[in-house]
């Protein structure tokens, strides 16, 4: 896939230090896929895995017990 900017525009890079006001979380690895797009079954919210990671906030209940209880991932630790 092929990204094609306006004059003027430039990409957007991404970053390995924290996000200021992020707080802490947890990371899973996708077992099946490199990425994909997950929709939680009770809210429909979307959950994007990408390098066979996805993360979500400690405050995320939802997230958290949909991805603790699929076998499809598991927790990292770090």
């Amino acid at each position: 896939m092929r990204a094609f900017l306006c004059p003027g525009e430039t990409m957007a890079k991404t970053s390995e230090t924290p996000v200021a006001g992020a707080g802490p979380g947890s990371t899973f690895r996708d077992k099946l896929y490199t990425s994909r797009t997950l929709i939680l079954p009770d809210s429909g919210r979307a959950l994007v895995v990408l390098k066979q990671r996805v993360s979500v906030p400690a405050t995320d209940a939802e997230a958290l017990d949909y991805l603790k209880t699929n076998e499809e991932f598991e927790l990292l630790q770090e």
